[in-house]
């Protein structure tokens, strides 16, 4: 049977090597009761369309325009689909995986995140799709707290994630 983590099974993994999270902006802020928030680092606009077939090999990406954050940090975002990289780096043991979902005040600002599933055995710095929904636009900080990832133990160990997204955006 599988388990959501609590603040103390997620400081726990924290003491392991590596930790299950690493360059996060401010620990006792991101760590919550069950899960832990992730913030931002990057924010890009697709610049091209993308393409998913029968096998990987005909996957295409978009390439990414990243925007830069003025002299406070700030971006101020128009309606539309934005590609979002998050500070931390995630090491998610052979055992856990997680999903996330957007803090309700991105919701409440007409903004969604969506994501995929962080699967046991992935490590590195993920993405997602941020849809700014409010015809009005979205104004958002460098390190804001974004999303809250949700830890799932699972019934036993895995392989571990073994796809071409491992190890990405470290740098």
């Amino acid at each position: 049977m599988s388990v959501v983590l609590s603040k103390s099974d997620i400081q726990k993994l924290q003491q392991q090597n590596p930790p299950l999270m690493e360059g996060y902006v401010n620990l006792d802020e991101q760590l919550q009761p069950n899960g832990f928030d992730i913030t931002l680092r990057e924010v890009a606009m697709l610049q091209r369309s993308g393409r998913i077939t029968q096998s990987n090999a005909g996957r295409l990406l978009p390439d990414l325009a990243p925007l830069t954050f003025d002299a406070f940090g700030y971006l101020d975002l128009m309606p539309g689909a934005y590609t979002i990289t998050y500070n931390e780096i995630v090491h998610m043991p052979n055992d856990v995986m997680a999903l996330a979902k957007p803090r309700s005040s991105l919701l409440r600002c007409g903004v969604a995140v969506h994501t995929a599933v962080w699967d046991a055995g992935y490590h590195g710095r993920s993405q997602s799709l941020m849809i700014v929904y409010n015809s009005q636009g979205f104004r958002v900080q460098k390190n804001a707290r974004i999303v809250q990832l949700i830890f799932l133990r699972l019934t036993g160990e895995t392989e571990g994630y073994q796809g071409i997204y491992q190890g990405e955006n470290i740098k």
